[in-house]
């Protein structure tokens, strides 16, 4: 791991996951866990971890068994909260011109709204769409790419949009669906499912707890 040598943060490009990453807890998940009316979700949830199905069918097939409004899943994402070291990195990365992205598997209303009660504001989300129909939750997939059988949202697609001439791509995630953006990076800071990964495969990455962390990693740099 000691083996990566971190650029200036000015010549980087960051792109960070959200659930689990920005957040302390995984939301996509808990907001499963919570407003399931039946037990159906777990069956395909463990059929997605055996590589039965890609995230799009999981996710899918999982909010059939959902049932909220919209004013009640604007209330539970009041109660979530982001790491607190959060908005001091973004103000880091502001003060270096770096404008960061988030690629996610969750939904960009929650995402957002995630953020907006947290008092982050103006950056960037790719991740999918959502339409509520009554008590329902109707998945959007914007980021999907037919050749990619895994993701909902093929976050290597939106990544590789971005121009990243001249710009040391950063990726900070921790989950399975973080593998395939990794691998278009040239530095990523990985921690739970993700640094196992990474470890399992002997390839080097740079291990994080918290945001905070991260910070540290830059400031050593100054």
């Amino acid at each position: 791991m000691s083996d990566i040598r971190l650029p200036r943060l000015s010549d980087c490009s960051i792109f960070f996951d959200f659930d689990k990453t920005i957040t302390l807890s995984d939301v996509t998940d808990d907001i499963i866990e919570k407003f399931a009316v039946n037990q159906d979700w777990i069956a395909v949830e463990n059929a997605w971890k055996r590589g039965e199905i890609g995230s799009r069918v999981c996710l899918a097939k999982q909010l059939e068994s959902l049932r909220v409004t919209q004013p009640e899943l604007v209330r539970y994402l009041a109660t979530v909260r982001i790491d607190p070291h959060f908005e001091s990195f973004l103000a880091m990365l502001k003060r270096e011109g770096i404008k960061p992205v988030i690629l996610s598997d969750n939904f960009t209303f929650v995402i957002e709204t995630i953020l907006k009660n947290n008092g982050i504001k103006g950056i960037k989300v790719h991740a999918n769409g959502l339409r509520f129909k009554n008590d329902r939750l109707i998945p959007v997939f914007p980021y999907s790419d037919r050749t990619c059988t895994r993701c909902a949202h093929c976050k290597k697609k939106s990544l590789l949009n971005k121009d990243l001439r001249d710009k040391v791509v950063i990726y900070i995630g921790d989950g399975l669906s973080d593998i395939c953006p990794c691998n278009h990076a040239d530095i990523v800071f990985a921690k739970d499912d993700l640094l196992n990964h990474f470890r399992r495969e002997k390839r080097l990455c740079l291990a994080f707890n918290t945001i905070e962390d991260i910070k540290n990693y830059f400031r050593g740099l100054q």
